[in-house]
């Protein structure tokens, strides 16, 4: 069992841009509907969250321009690299997930590609909100402020 675990790489792949562009309001774990091809190339972390977006269809949820390169040694039956995937949730959080998003300025945003304990593919998706220019102000001083503070610590010590 432990053999099996050093040999899968678990890459993570994050969407940094949403974390500043968006406050998140809550967090859910998501499958992802992938072809044998973009597992593999997930493993080698060849993927891009930046431009990917969700959207609902017939009370479906699918996440669109999500790139995830080809797979190197791949065949005539490689994967497309931004097609459309299914995310797969309970229905109770669909529906809670489309009711919120009814609201005005909430949206559902990839945030973070992850393998779990047992090796599958997760997404992670979260009920975001839109940050104002001023939000993000705060938030580029405070994390000026605080590398800061770390430095001025790391010289005293």
């Amino acid at each position: 069992m432990a053999d099996k675990k050093k040999r899968f790489k678990n890459p993570e792949i994050l969407n940094r841009k949403a974390g500043h562009e968006y406050a998140f309001l809550k967090r859910y774990e998501a499958g992802i509907v992938l072809n044998g091809t973009e597992v593999k190339a997930l493993r080698e972390g060849m993927a891009n969250l930046t431009d990917a977006f969700c959207y609902f269809v017939k009370d479906e949820l699918f996440v669109k321009n999500m790139y995830i390169a080809e797979y190197s040694n791949g065949t005539i039956y490689n994967h497309e690299a931004r097609r459309l995937r299914k995310l797969l949730l309970r229905n109770a959080e669909i529906k809670v997930l489309l009711r919120r998003v009814a609201e005005k300025g909430l949206t559902i945003v990839p945030y973070r590609i992850y393998f779990n304990e047992r090796g599958i593919a997760k997404l992670e998706v979260c009920l975001a909100q839109g940050k104002k220019s001023f939000d993000k102000r705060d938030a580029i001083k405070e994390r000026d402020n605080k590398r800061e503070m770390d430095r001025l610590k790391k010289i005293k010590l």
